[in-house]
Order: C-alpha cells, then sequence, then structure tokens
C-alpha cells in the first residue's frame, strides 16, 4: 500500500526543513522532496534604505553566517561607490573572514554533522548530538573545541564590534583596524589555530577514514552526485574566501567558465518549484533540465566539496598536503561524493589558519591607513565572497542620493538547492526498500542535506510568485474551528 513518510523538522541544521518521502505499492521509494516551507523577504526590506545601513540589515538574515552577508555588502557597497579599499583594509577584512571561516567550520563540524560520524549514522537519536560526540571523544577534547573557538569569537568582537551582527565594514574601508597592542593575541591564536586544524584532520582520520563502513557510504553511489562545480579563486586558480574570480569546472573537472562577479547574471539563472519556498539557480548557459546531473544538466554545487574542484591548489602548505591526499583517497579530481564534504570543510578550516598566520605576519596589518573615502555617485554595485556553505552574491541598484532600488541576493544554500534535492530523493531511493524504514534510516536520508551545512534562513528571500498559506485556528481543546486558506 503506498503511503506517505515526512521528516518535521529536520535537524542540524540553520533554518527550517522538511522531507517528504512517497513510497510505491512496494514499498519503494516513488519520490522524495526536500521542502524549504519559510519565507523571509530581505530583499523587500532593503528596498527604500541607504546603502551603507546593507552591510548592517543583511548581517540580520542569520545569526550563523552574519558576517558572510557584511562582508559580501560591504564588498558591494566598494562597488557601488566605485572606491579602492586600502591594501591595510583588504588584508584585515580577509583576515576577520577567515577566522569566521574557522568558527563556523568547526561548529558545523563538531556540532553538525560531526555526530554522524562521530557517534554513528544508526545510533540512537537521542546520542547524536554534541553530547554523544563529547561522550565519544571525551571532555578534554570538547573543552578544546569549545576553547578554540571562544578565542575566535573573542577576537572578532574586538575588531568587528560584534562576532554576530559586526558593524565594521564601510565603503572603501573598515571602521576599526589591528593595533600593534593587538598583534601578539592575533600571533597566539593563529599558532593555535594551524594546531587545531591539524588536530581535526587526524581526529577526523582516525575516526572516519580508518573506518571500511564510513568509507563505503562516502564512496557509495547513494551519496554521488556529478555536477558542475563553482568557487572563488585567484588569478593563479589558488582558493580564496574573500576575493577573485569565480571559476566553474564540468563533471569531467576541466575548467567550464571563468568570469567576474560582475558577469554573474551572464551565466547564472533562477528556476523555481511550486513546492517549495527556495529558488534553484543554474548555469544560463546550459539551461535547467530539471533535477538531473550529467553535463548536459546546468545544475551545480558550491561550498567546500565545489571549492576543492573548482580550485587548482590551495595556496598553503599543510592544507595543499591534505588537499593533494583527499584527492588522492577519494580517486582523483573531481570528488563527486557529497559526503567527503565534511573531510573537504575540514582541510578549509586548516587553509584558514594558515592563511590567518600569514596575514598577521604582514607589516600591513597594523596599518593606520584603513580607509579611503568615497566620492563618486552610487548607481550600481556587486560583491561577491565564498560563505562557509558557498558562492554568496550580493547586487544593488541605487538612486543618486545611495537609496536602494533594487537588491538581488544569490545565496550559498541557494546556489546548492538542485544538488541537495537531488540528493535527498536519491538517498531515499537507495536506503529505504519493501518498506522498511527505522530511524536510523531516516537520519541517513537527512545526512544527504546534512553535508552541504544548508542555511534556509538565508537562503529563501523573494516568493517565487505567489504564497499559499493556510491557517488553522483551534479552540481551548484544540477542536479545528475555522481554515483559512490563500492557495
Amino acid at each position: 500500500m503506498a503511503r506517505k513518510i515526512t521528516i518535521d523538522p529536520i535537524t542540524r541544521l540553520e533554518g527550517h526543513g522538511k522531507i517528504d518521502i512517497f513510497l510505491n505499492d512496494q514499498g519503494n521509494v516513488d519520490r522524495a522532496y526536500f521542502q524549504v516551507p519559510e519565507s523571509r523577504g530581505f530583499e523587500r526590506f532593503a528596498i527604500g534604505r541607504p546603502a551603507e545601513d546593507m552591510p548592517q540589515i543583511t548581517s540580520r538574515i542569520c545569526g550563523v553566517c552574519p558576517t558572510a552577508h557584511h562582508m559580501a555588502a560591504t564588498r558591494a557597497l566598494d562597488d557601488l561607490y566605485k572606491v579602492d579599499p586600502p591594501p591595510a583594509a583588504k588584508k584585515v577584512r580577509e583576515l576577520m573572514y577567515n577566522i569566521f571561516f574557522m568558527e563556523d567550520h568547526a561548529l558545523h563540524f563538531f556540532f553538525l554533522a560531526g555526530p554522524d560520524f562521530v557517534v554513528g549514522p544508526q545510533a540512537p537519536k537521542a546520542e547524536r548530538n554534541i553530547l554523544g560526540v563529547l561522550g565519544k571523544v571525551g571532555n578534554e577534547i570538547g573543552l578544546k573545541v569549545i576553547g578554540m573557538r571562544k578565542q575566535w569569537r573573542e577576537l572578532m568582537n574586538l575588531v568587528m564590534g560584534k562576532a554576530i551582527h559586526p558593524v565594521f565594514g564601510l565603503p572603501g574601508g573598515i571602521s576599526r583596524s589591528i593595533t600593534k597592542e593587538d598583534l601578539p593575541r592575533f600571533i597566539k591564536t593563529a599558532d593555535e589555530s594551524v594546531e587545531f586544524g591539524q588536530f581535526a584532520l587526524k581526529l577526523f582520520n582516525d575516526i572516519v577514514l580508518k573506518n571500511p563502513d564510513y568509507m563505503h557510504h562516502i564512496t557509495s553511489d547513494t551519496y554521488t552526485h556529478k555536477t558542475y562545480y563553482m568557487g572563488l579563486v585567484d588569478k593563479n586558480n589558488r582558493i580564496n574566501f574573500y576575493d577573485g574570480d569565480l571559476r566553474v569546472v564540468g563533471p569531467d573537472g576541466k575548467e567550464y567558465v571563468k568570469f567576474g562577479g560582475r558577469q554573474y547574471l551572464d551565466h547564472m539563472d533562477e528556476h523555481v518549484e511550486p513546492w517549495s519556498y527556495i529558488k534553484f539557480p543554474y548555469l544560463k548557459n546550459i539551461g535547467w533540465k530539471g533535477f538531473e546531473d550529467g553535463a548536459d544538466s546546468g545544475i551545480f554545487a558550491v561550498a567546500p566539496l565545489a571549492r576543492l574542484n573548482a580550485a587548482e591548489s590551495m595556496g598553503t602548505p599543510l592544507a595543499q598536503e591534505n588537499y593533494e591526499q583527499y584527492f588522492k583517497i577519494c580517486g582523483g579530481k573531481p570528488v563527486h561524493f557529497t559526503l567527503a564534504t565534511s573531510w573537504a570543510r575540514l582541510i578549509e578550516m586548516l587553509y584558514s589558519a594558515e592563511r590567518m598566520k600569514e596575514l598577521v605576519a604582514d607589516p600591513d596589518i597594523i596599518n593606520p591607513d584603513f580607509r579611503t573615502i568615497p566620492t563618486n555617485t552610487p548607481s550600481e554595485g556587486i560583491g561577491v565572497v565564498e560563505a562557509p556553505r558557498g558562492t554568496l552574491i550580493h547586487h544593488y541598484r541605487t538612486d543618486d542620493n545611495g537609496i536602494i532600488t533594487k537588491a538581488n541576493l544569490i545565496v550559498a544554500t541557494q546556489n546548492n538547492a538542485a544538488r541537495i534535492a537531488m540528493s535527498v530523493d536519491k538517498a531515499a531511493r537507495g536506503l529505504i526498500s519493501g518498506g522498511k524504514v527505522d530511524d536510523g534510516i531516516l537520519n541517513m536520508v537527512e545526512m544527504a542535506f546534512r553535508a552541504y551545512d544548508p542555511c534556509h534562513g538565508c537562503g529563501t528571500h523573494a516568493l517565487p510568485g505567489e504564497m499559499p498559506l493556510v491557517v488553522d485556528i483551534y479552540d481551548r481543546d484544540h477542536n479545528l474551528v475555522r481554515q483559512l486558506r490563500q492557495d
């Protein structure tokens, strides 16, 4: 008998979502839908506001990745006012951004995705959380993780005003730099961050890579899609989170296209579906061919797995060693295994630690010349950065007084939305058969989206046309007394 299984709410992600799995008469999966039922509206909130407010407004989209929105908005203001920040400002921005990356990646690995590997994908659900992780690895390691994140957040508070909702990005520079007195603290944390990055990768090696069952899941067809991959790279095609061009490689790993942020509309478009509030970006010149992978489908991926595929190297020595080992063990480049994203994430965390060490050793980092005052009349600006969850684009248009007339945000989770939908559907088909379903299997279906570290608070901004809505009104005894519908 046909039936529907619903996972609602899905867990260990940012924002909200649910999964509907439809089984046929044989108990096999006909189709699984990954739905995003929340809708925000920040693109509309921005209209009529001064452009200078955007780094503060858009950082309120999310409490987990506010720094990514703050930085994308700040870079969009540079472009809007046609102002080039001094070298010191660019380096401090990149430094703080890499600190944010480490804090965010550690959050995802140890608190969100980590329980699936450290505790086990089919462990009792009461243990698949940070407390289960602590029970497995011990309090000493738990305190090390918490202590490292505390140090990163304290540095963000010091320079950016607040770790959550930072206030330091300005068109043409920053509001506060690093002083000579601050520097020893940054140097000490940079050294400890490199050590922590190596420790996290060793933990992954010991717990995951040495476990044949985990490696079977990671490399299985159930969690594999051959799509395009996008990420920011510098002029030498090395990975970069703060600046560069967008490079796209195909399912065969060869460069498909490389373009500057200002050309994104020439290469990207968005598709909508009636069952979700999230949009589905795709490569415009290949086109939307439905939820299909392969070279003929315009679906692409972003975030750690995609960034490592899109870049030709990491640019720092220890991260590069791990990058090479990663591709060797995974069978070469590109890596199509969705669950390998957690490994790629830890390699990026080590890269950020090494990049932090390079930047704090640069004399410019304490240069007091950290702002160029803009003088041009604003009109249109585009800012692109890599958020921990993937490529993030802010695009603003203003009148001559700098008042926002149009805002377009293409957020990392949106860029991954089509591949996430495919991943959940494929995992459900691969794991459920004959109607046999238990809590562990359903968690393994959730692992298919969790690898991407999606943030649906960030990912939903404008409505794809209409907004279906059902409001149920109950009396004090929980009896339905009225239903209001907007179809």
